[in-house]
């Protein structure tokens, strides 16, 4: 089958919780080929682990699921192909529960592919032994270290098992961890032939990937000029129309709010950046430097010239891990004199706390007042002196949960024992709750493993 002249995929997630009238959207105001969508971070696997933990069906993104059930007539319609990882840590719960919402829809036919193999939680102790240390890329401990806390670890896999899937027909691909620009990627790497040894045209589908990555990021969302933005309320989600050679325009669907500038996609592109010129994915390493960027028309970014080299040989590895606990709460303190007031609230509750044989050092205490300028701390003038009205944000962390608990009872009582004008307390007492470290290390590929399996409703 001859490559197509151009492909059209566009990303309606940038995290788990954007809108859902992204998709919604995308599907609705134009015509696209592929569905992209980004629910996974760093964090979200720990939580969706210990949701595992508690129940054997959960540990996905289970809004992905009520998203396929309200477009699905439009998917079939278009022959729109998704590709997400929603699968989290349980991927095969989430196919299970996406068959069920199809036979319920009575589509048959719907071929949905699942990629495993990134999660390696299980195989942890196996490969320790076997010489694995997976150190900590940021002070090179060794994760034996904390190896009783480890809460998950999963691998990130790159763009090929998906395009593997997409070439066994699947409409839907459900993948665990990989890479955010992957879930571009691998539709590019599918269409148009790429191999692994086709170092630039990959790493011009990974920069492709890393613009749309956070959805309305680059077409509006979070724009430093954001006056100049028009119609915020119904911002276009991006599209990248893709060509075989590699080169990109990033734009929207026509009468879209937002915009699509030099300015908004270089706002994107710089986004969680290192090094830009060793861009490290699982499938070659970008040279974001090189890339050249231009206005083709209004609303429509070119990219091209983009160079790539050959990647690694090691995956990153996403470690969470228990790192102690943690509780925070808030009250508002209004005025006159609110700040006053607020600072003496938090005196009145480190001392209460002491009183009763609870000490926490400075490290493991937060102190914070919302409305005099803490946002920008530090920089000259940005304190306000007089305020109206204060949110006064406390909090403790630490090794025991005890004495993190003992914390939390003690802002309710301000209200009546502390100074006037206390009031904004309705969230109940803070408690307890774990704080999941993270843990970035890298690991063999060759003791890595993607599967590709294929199920039809």
């Amino acid at each position: 089958m001859a490559p197509k002249k151009r492909v059209l995929v566009a990303n309606g997630q940038g995290f788990w919780g954007d809108s859902i009238l992204g998709p919604v959207r995308l599907l609705r105001e134009g015509p696209l080929d592929y569905l992209t969508l980004d629910y996974l971070a760093e964090v979200t696997l720990s939580i969706m682990q210990k949701q595992r933990s508690r129940d054997p069906r959960a540990g996905y993104a289970t809004d992905f699921v009520r998203l396929i059930e309200r477009v699905l007539p439009q998917l079939v319609e278009k022959n729109v192909k998704v590709v997400a990882n929603a699968g989290g840590v349980n991927p095969h719960a989430c196919k299970d529960a996406l068959l069920a919402v199809i036979g319920k829809a009575g589509a048959s036919g719907v071929k949905v592919a699942v990629v495993e193999g990134d999660d390696i939680l299980e195989r942890i102790d196996t490969l320790l032994k076997g010489g694995e240390e997976f150190r900590n890329l940021d002070t090179q401990q060794p994760l034996a270290e904390i190896r009783d806390r480890v809460l998950s670890a999963n691998v990130y896999l790159g763009a090929f098992p998906i395009a593997e899937a997409l070439g066994q027909g699947a409409q839907i691909v459900l993948t665990g961890r990989c890479t955010d620009p992957s879930l571009v990627l691998g539709p590019l790497v599918h269409e148009f032939g790429w191999t692994a040894a086709d170092h630039g045209l990959l790493a011009s589908g990974t920069i492709a990937g890393h613009i749309v990555e956070c959805g309305a990021q680059c077409t509006g969302g979070n724009f430093t000029d954001w006056r100049t933005v028009p119609n915020l309320a119904l911002v276009g989600y991006p599209l990248i129309d893709a060509a075989p050679d590699g080169s990109f325009v990033v734009t929207k669907h026509a009468g879209t709010g937002g915009l699509c500038t030099l300015d908004s996609v270089r706002h994107q592109l710089v986004y969680e950046m290192g090094d830009p010129r060793r861009y490290l994915t699982p499938d070659c390493i970008a040279d974001f430097t090189s890339l050249r960027l231009s206005q083709e028309s209004a609303e429509r970014v070119r990219v091209d010239s983009v160079r790539g080299k050959a990647p690694t040989p090691t995956y990153k590895v996403s470690i969470s891990y228990l790192a102690g606990w943690k509780a925070a709460g808030e009250l508002t303190v209004c005025g006159p004199d609110a700040l006053d007031k607020a600072r003496l609230c938090a005196r009145i509750v480190w001392e209460r706390l002491a009183y009763d044989g609870f000490h926490y050092d400075p490290e493991e205490r937060l102190e914070e007042y919302v409305g005099a300028g803490v946002c920008h701390a530090g920089i000259p003038g940005a304190e306000v002196q007089d305020p109206p009205e204060v949110v006064l944000r406390l909090g403790v962390k630490g090794p025991e949960r005890d004495k993190v608990d003992r914390f939390g009872l003690e802002l309710v009582p301000l209200v009546t024992s502390g100074p006037p004008g206390v009031t904004g307390f309705a969230g109940g007492r803070p408690k307890a709750t774990e704080i999941v470290g993270f843990w970035p290390a890298l690991m063999r590929k060759d003791l890595v493993s993607a599967r590709v399996s294929v199920f039809t409703s």
